[in-house]
């Protein structure tokens, strides 16, 4: 049996054993990468408040700040992955710390928001090349699945480490100065990265059968754009316009020849076949509807607590910390877990916890700042999601055979990633059209003076009732704020119940989608180890059959 790098493992117990030259450095470097990575995918979710007032911006602008890191992720994932295998992983580590670097430095002197997507998307480009290139590193210098079991327990660890601390930092930076802070901490903690791994980290490579999928990388890139484009263009600009029509039309017809291409390429970036598999059909699709619901949750309540009732950023990264540190305090319950019960039944269990989460956030009062009523709904997400994000990469490698393994797991964290994308799209674009349209009509049934009312219907046309929320107090529109904020309560409780539908679906396919699955793996030792996102992307041929 091998690795998804193709290093072959043993079967027998790993105690005594020496371990590989550089192990000890290479896990340590990638463990540090992993966790600047994820500090920069996280760090603007206690900011999005800061973001609104010192660059004026309104809600789909916003929505791209967190849009264009996951973008560049999930669009280029694989050919990192290609990557890391030809030149080398150590490299491609290395390279990017150094784009996560560029982007905090752009993201920090950003004097308006479109700079700050800039900087958003180098940063998801750096972290898209340190997520599978620490993670492959690791595998190539463990000697059994045991030793590499216990590598990746620790990466993923410092994977969730980076998403709970992250907004506990940019708050704490903000609070005490700018957030243009927490982006140069950023920058220190991607150079001090990026020296660890040059210098701790053994290089490693397995270029044998490795090809660049480039059709397949375009219209993949292209498409996904492009229909990401409309979604979050959509609320404000209106579903009818011709941006917004032409972006999903061209999109589509990109997907579909991404279809196409990838059923005739020769090293495929995306294995359609593994689909002719109904578990991993399954978990694929709940990963993609599990993912929505989490992050949109997320986003949400970001968006919620920030430009929505403005409060302080410590505040909003407290509330991250039940959202997402379950999933580094648990992981070693969920480990053992994985072990002792039935991953299609922790996945659902998961996605149920989550599912009542989203459905208690419905019930929170938009003028009631206080963070009681957070709390519980915010711990069961960050518990279901603890149970989920390993599970369901376990549910995709357990059902296809091993020479499948590699293959499988990198498409299932892709689209796990995907989930991730469009978490904060669908969020923004229900939350956002559902807002202004109550926005309106409250509007036009209120007792306002005339100029107060024509300047916030002008507001609202330019920037959307977050605008008009945002008005100063005696600011020409001003007198609508409460209307502008009861109109956002309704929009964002709607996103939270679409959040809930989403996650009952998931936990619905995963119980009835499983019904008569047997696993292709049943010892421990045959079980590859569950890989979180970022993790090797080889194709079959790569593997050892």
């Amino acid at each position: 049996m091998t690795l998804n790098n193709g290093t072959a493992t043993s079967h027998g117990p790993t105690a005594g054993a020496a371990r590989t030259p550089g192990y000890a450095g290479t896990l340590a470097a990638a463990c540090g990468a992993v966790f600047v990575a994820q500090v920069a995918n996280a760090l603007p979710a206690s900011l999005l408040g800061l973001f609104q007032e010192d660059l004026h911006t309104h809600g789909s602008q916003l929505t791209w700040i967190t849009a264009a890191f996951m973008i560049a992720v999930v669009c280029f994932e694989f050919t990192f992955g290609v990557l890391g295998d030809l030149f080398g992983r150590r490299r491609l580590v290395a390279a990017g710390t150094a784009l996560v670097a560029a982007g905090s430095t752009v993201a920090a002197l950003a004097p308006t928001v479109q700079v700050l997507w800039i900087g958003a998307a180098l940063n998801g480009l750096g972290a898209g090349a340190m997520f599978p290139g620490s993670l492959t590193a690791i595998t190539a210098v463990t000697r059994s699945m045991r030793e590499r079991a216990h590598a990746v327990a620790l990466w993923s660890g410092f994977l969730s480490a980076g998403a709970a601390v992250s907004p506990l930092l940019g708050g704490m930076f903000a609070k005490i100065g700018s957030w243009r802070g927490s982006f140069w901490v950023l920058v220190g903690l991607a150079l001090v990265s990026m020296v660890l791994t040059l210098v701790l980290a053994t290089e490693s490579k397995a270029p044998d059968g490795r090809k660049f999928d480039v059709p397949g990388q375009i219209t993949f890139a292209i498409g996904l754009i492009l229909v990401l484009y409309g979604a979050v263009e959509g609320p404000e600009s209106g579903w009818t316009t011709l941006p917004v029509m032409l972006a999903f039309a061209f999109g589509i017809c990109f997907l579909a020849g991404f279809v196409v291409v990838e059923l005739g390429a020769e090293s495929p970036i995306f294995d359609l076949k593994l689909f002719r598999n109904r578990a991993f059909t399954v978990s694929s699709v709940v990963a993609v509807i599990g993912m929505l619901a989490f992050l949109g949750a997320c986003f949400a309540m970001s968006m919620w607590m920030g430009p929505v009732q403005h409060q302080d950023p410590i505040r909003v990264a407290v509330l991250f910390l039940f959202l997402q540190g379950p999933a580094f305090l648990l992981i070693p319950v969920v480990s053992r877990l994985l072990h002792r019960v039935a991953a299609s039944w922790l996945l659902t269990s998961g996605f149920v916890l989550m599912a009542i989460g989203c459905l208690l956030f419905t019930r929170l009062d938009v003028t009631d700042p206080g963070l009681g009523a957070f709390v519980a709904p915010a711990l069961l997400i960050g518990i279901g999601f603890a149970l989920t994000i390993s599970s369901v990469t376990a549910v995709a490698l357990n059902s296809v055979p091993l020479n499948l393994a590699g293959m499988a797991s990198a498409t299932t964290n892709m689209l796990r990633d995907l989930g991730f994308v469009l978490g904060p799209v669908v969020v923004g674009a229900v939350a956002l059209s559902n807002a202004g349209s109550a926005f309106a009509a409250n509007l036009s049934g209120a007792n306002l003076p005339a100029g107060q009312m024509a300047a916030a219907r002008e507001v609202a046309a330019a920037g959307g009732p977050i605008a008009v929320n945002s008005l100063p107090p005696g600011a020409p529109g001003s007198a609508a704020h409460g209307l502008a904020l009861d109109a956002l309560g309704s929009g964002f409780s709607t996103a939270f119940l679409v959040c809930g539908v989403a996650a009952a679906v998931a936990a619905a396919l995963t119980t009835f989608g499983m019904i008569g699955v047997h696993s292709h793996h049943s010892a421990e030792n045959d079980v590859p180890a569950p890989l979180p996102p970022g993790h090797d992307s080889r194709p079959e041929s790569a593997l050892t059959k």
